[in-house]
């Protein structure tokens, strides 16, 4: 099993954020190489200036990933934005920690270079997360999109 040296930061006042050992396990689950990365759990504020000055994008979103080191091992940094995470986990009918679980997982996957900007690289990824959170106990996060379809 690959290594895991994770930091967390909890950076927001936000309510129901999970633990670090929750983080902890949710990432283990979702390595493929050794890894050191920080999680640091922000607020709208903070998500919304890293949005804006790294993507230009002048809003915040749950989850941004910080890939620094590639190779041998991968080195990041993930940041979540606790409101968005709570107030997405409300509109989609899912518990906010369920939420957290499926952001965790989707920011590791972005640091192993994972990406949803084309379709086929889109699906990998969300395969990837639903087998990884359906190992985990949590419902697939994509479940009700596909059904939709």
């Amino acid at each position: 099993m690959p290594k895991l040296a994770l930091s967390v930061q909890y950076a927001s006042e936000a309510a129901e954020v999970p633990s670090e050992k929750q983080f902890r396990k949710w990432a283990r689950h979702t390595l493929r190489v050794d890894t050191e990365a920080t999680l640091r759990i922000v607020d709208e504020e903070e998500g919304r200036t890293l949005n804006r000055d790294y993507r230009g994008k002048d809003y915040a979103t749950n989850v941004l990933t910080f890939p620094l080191v590639e190779e041998p091992w991968l080195i990041g940094d993930i940041i979540l934005c606790a409101p968005v995470v709570a107030r997405e986990a409300s509109e989609q009918g899912k518990t906010v920690e369920a939420h957290y679980a499926h952001m965790t997982v989707h920011g590791i996957l972005h640091l192993h270079g994972y990406d949803h900007e084309e379709e086929a690289q889109a699906e990998l990824m969300e395969s990837l997360e639903s087998s990884i959170l359906s190992k985990l106990g949590y419902a697939d996060p994509y479940l009700s999109e596909k059904t939709d379809i």
